[in-house]
């Protein structure tokens, strides 16, 4: 019997490197890739704790051979730089805080990478993630949150079907410390490797020079004001900050002062004191769901504001043109136009979109 072919990314961290060990454990044939993302110009400044540079390349490839697998380096930096670089400096320009792990899953690892994969003829991808994949009684592929407090089911929520029936995730059942125990009893060279940590293209995770220097452009100083346009100091300029920021605000308060809106056609940033951070509800668009085409009715859910908040619960409603307003039972802090909120029922993820400004 043929093994089936699978075409794995890996990162050079610890969890894609367990699961080409799972996977060839499993009996399939197995290719490690690593996509090279960045451009050049970021390549060569590349640190410790970010992913995809130059050392983490090398670091594939020594686990490669010590598994004795194929290793190939596929140059995806054109979509990457696009769909995800791009992306994320004119959202910041535009008021919003952007999450680039999403848009990078939605159109490299799950979009450029499967459609490499079937013209290489593979028969999967495969990815270190930690979520579940599974096919219920109707045929239809659902997506669930991991077991483990690592759970990245966040971050995966715009998969299609096409993408879910032919994507493995081995890990989905393990826990961070499991990974890293099968890591060091098959002596792999990156079982004590850490973690990344910062999004891969910033340098020390600032990111308004990175806009800055990347575009060109100078965001200009404004003005700080209050919910009744009183002006309370001056702004370094719009991409420097994000809703709920209360630090390096810049100015002193002599009180703790959050950001609550960025107003990109006045250039001014609303603050606000403890509990004018905290939001009821909000408006999402650009919607994915997985169990289901289309909502067509009111749901009771939990929902996720940002990758590491609990999820809460919250009453999703749909209100056409692929928006829904998601109504929370208890009020959320820091909700953020521009990130993603994720629907759950139980551990099944709904689907998700982008919140937008009301």
């Amino acid at each position: 019997m043929t093994k089936k072919k699978v075409m794995l990314g890996m990162s050079g961290g610890v969890d894609s490197s367990v699961a080409a060990l799972l996977l060839l454990k499993a009996g399939y044939d197995v290719t490690g890739v690593t996509m090279r993302l960045r451009p050049d110009k970021y390549m060569s400044e590349s640190q410790a704790g970010g992913c995809c540079s130059l050392d983490d390349i090398d670091d594939a490839r020594r686990v490669a051979y010590k598994l004795g697998i194929d290793h190939l380096v596929l140059n995806f930096t054109d979509v990457f730089e696009k769909d995800v670089i791009d992306y994320f400096a004119a959202q910041y320009a535009a008021g919003l805080t952007p999450n680039p792990c999403i848009a990078c899953n939605r159109h490299v690892k799950f979009d450029a990478m499967l459609r490499r994969a079937k013209e290489l003829d593979f028969d999967y991808i495969a990815t270190g993630h930690y979520a579940i994949i599974e096919q219920n009684q109707n045929g239809r592929w659902l997506l669930k949150k991991a077991p483990s407090s690592k759970d990245q089911s966040y971050v995966l929520y715009s998969f299609t079907q096409e993408q879910l029936s032919r994507t493995l995730m081995p890990l989905g059942k393990y826990t961070k410390p499991q990974a890293r125990k099968m890591a060091e009893e098959a002596e792999l060279p990156v079982a004590h490797k850490p973690d990344s940590q910062e999004i891969c293209f910033v340098e020390n995770n600032d990111y308004a020079s990175f806009i800055e220097n990347y575009t060109g452009k100078t965001s200009p100083t404004g003005n700080f004001i209050d919910k009744d346009g009183n002006i309370l100091g001056r702004h370094l300029g719009i991409t420097h900050y994000t809703i709920g920021q209360r630090k390096g605000l810049g100015v002193s308060f002599g009180k703790p002062m959050y950001v609550t809106k960025i107003d990109t056609v006045h250039n001014e940033i609303t603050l606000g004191e403890e509990g004018s951070q905290y939001s009821n509800s909000l408006i999402a668009s650009d919607l994915n769901f997985i169990p289901f085409d289309t909502l067509d009715k009111e749901m009771q859910i939990t929902a996720k504001v940002r990758y590491q908040s609990q999820p809460a619960n919250a009453k999703l409603i749909p209100l056409g043109n692929d928006k829904v307003r998601v109504e929370f039972e208890q009020p959320q802090r820091a909700v953020t136009p521009g990130q993603a909120v994720v629907f759950y029922d139980g551990d099944i993820v709904i689907g998700g979109g982008t919140i937008r400004i009301e």
